[in-house]
């Protein structure tokens, strides 16, 4: 009989450093970026991901906080040439970023070619150095088999996590996460996984790091963490005084 767990999540702080708060909208103003990276400041997540317009402002916002700073290449589809992903990754470290998410090439995988995919990947990782990388595989419009050949190659090319979305498709249920990760734990056992699937309440968050998840992407990480932080205050008991004799 298999016991499940529950992740134990410790308190409002725990939670945020387990969430990168994600804002990769395409028209959003720099008054608008500021505003969210005041946002991920006041609970020191994990991190942000955001397009490289601003990462340099980022670095620069949340330069005395713990939380790292996070872009995108090859984003949405992954369908540009492997040189421009390299280009565009060293730009990335360049400007400042502490971490690379990567989108696969899709053609690769109708086609089969998944040598391809793990050839770039290892280019990426060089790339990169000693910053962290992510490959975004879209899941949800792959079968089972294709997702496992996928995370081979990549754990063949050494990258850092594998993460599920681009935040563009997202699964119907939090079984299909958990097919996910359990498919990723199988055949890409010593890399870590990063969800980002619509997570928008804690209660979910909390499943999918109990399903093995090391971390989670979320639009809504702000809400999230703020209704766990008032969830706790609420519930929070003061004991009554005890004299001992």
């Amino acid at each position: 009989m298999r016991v499940v767990i529950m992740y134990k999540i410790k308190s409002s702080n725990h939670l945020a450093s387990l969430i990168n708060y994600t804002n990769l909208n395409n028209m959003i103003s720099e008054e608008e970026m500021k505003q969210f990276l005041t946002e991920a400041s006041e609970f020191d997540f994990n991190s942000v991901i955001i397009n490289p317009t601003y990462v340099p402002l980022a670095k620069e916002i949340l330069a005395e906080r713990d939380t790292t700073v996070e872009s995108v290449v090859g984003f949405p589809l992954g369908c540009e040439s492997t040189e421009s992903k390299v280009a565009e990754a060293k730009s990335l470290i360049e400007n400042g970023a502490d971490a690379v998410n990567a989108v696969i090439n899709l053609n690769h995988v109708a086609s089969e070619k998944y040598e391809l995919i793990e050839e770039e990947a290892r280019l990426l990782k060089e790339a990169v150095g000693d910053k962290t990388l992510k490959m975004i595989i879209e899941s949800k419009i792959l079968e089972d088999e294709q997702k496992a050949n996928i995370v081979i190659r990549l754990e063949n090319a050494g990258v850092d996590y594998i993460k599920t979305s681009t935040g563009f498709l997202t699964p119907n249920h939090i079984y299909e996460i958990v097919n996910d990760i359990n498919i990723f734990q199988r055949y890409a056992p010593k890399t870590k996984i990063e969800v980002y699937d619509g997570i928008d309440i804690w209660k979910m968050a909390n499943q999918v790091l109990t399903a093995g998840a090391d971390l989670i992407a979320s639009n809504n990480g702000y809400e999230i963490v703020s209704k766990y932080r008032e969830l706790r205050e609420n519930t929070q008991v003061k004991p009554k005084p005890i004299t001992l004799r």
